[in-house]
């Protein structure tokens, strides 16, 4: 697929993804949405890819959704907004959720609505000095999409998720970092680089055990104390059984720094 709308690029281990629609603050589109969708099954299925940063061109990460790639013309029948989840925005959410595979996220700009959202369901979440983010949903009598009623009271609690959702007022990003929402809040001139050289350190390690952890921590938040521990056991013997963790103990007992293949 020819890709108009985002930026794809893989090289030591980490493929690069960027939202590339700079004039309309990489708001998203159905073309947009596409071509993120052929590019998650390149990052899932390359053996090669190990670790997966997201980010935005210009000055903004992402403004959410393109409304005027889904206006409402008065007078006319108003399109179903779940039926662009469905299609969308909730397979986009799935693909970096499941990604057996870390994901970065630099967030270099305003990020609203689902673009919000689409960063905070990211493993690892850095942000611009400069960042904002904004739950913008009910400015215009929606509610939060993009996995951000799921996402939200479980990074900051019931109370924050409320006030962001029914105010929707900015934060910075130093007030994200204070509420848990991100990982790191890095000065703009700096955070390409420093979110690269993460994503580049995230590939060199045990990419197997990482996406078991990614899945075990997703699921603990459904899951009794009970299943967790069954969950556990299940993985570990996954993860138990991988070349990646007989590198690591062989390296640890050698006294030496393990290479792991990611598998």
């Amino acid at each position: 697929m020819e890709y108009r709308n985002i930026l794809y690029s893989s090289a030591d281990g980490v493929a690069t993804l960027t939202l590339n629609r700079p004039h309309s603050l990489n708001s998203f589109t159905s073309d947009m949405h596409a071509e993120l969708r052929d590019a998650m099954e390149q990052v899932k299925s390359d053996p090669k890819v190990r670790c997966l940063l997201l980010t935005g061109a210009g000055r903004g990460f992402c403004a959410g959704q393109d409304l005027s790639d889904r206006a409402v013309v008065p007078g006319e029948h108003t399109p179903d907004i779940g039926d662009s989840l469905e299609k969308n925005y909730n397979p986009l959410v799935r693909a970096i959720t499941r990604l057996p595979k870390p994901v970065v996220c630099a967030v270099n700009g305003v990020a609203a609505g689902a673009g919000a959202n689409i960063a905070l369901c990211c493993d690892i979440v850095l942000a611009a000095r400069s960042a904002v983010f904004l739950q913008g949903f009910s400015k215009i009598g929606l509610i939060p999409d993009a996995g951000g009623s799921w996402t939200l009271p479980r990074l900051v609690g019931r109370a924050r998720a409320m006030g962001l959702a029914l105010l929707g007022e900015k934060i910075t990003a130093d007030q994200a970092l204070a509420w848990g929402m991100i990982w790191q809040v890095i000065d703009d001139d700096r955070l390409i680089d420093e979110s690269t050289m993460l994503a580049a350190w995230l590939a060199t390690q045990p990419t197997k055990g990482l996406g078991l952890t990614k899945q075990a921590l997703n699921a603990s938040g459904g899951n009794t104390l009970e299943q967790q521990l069954e969950l556990e056991r299940k993985l570990q013997s996954i993860a138990g059984a991988s070349n990646d963790y007989r590198a690591g103990v062989t390296a640890f007992l050698q006294k030496r720094t393990p290479q792991f293949n990611g598998d």
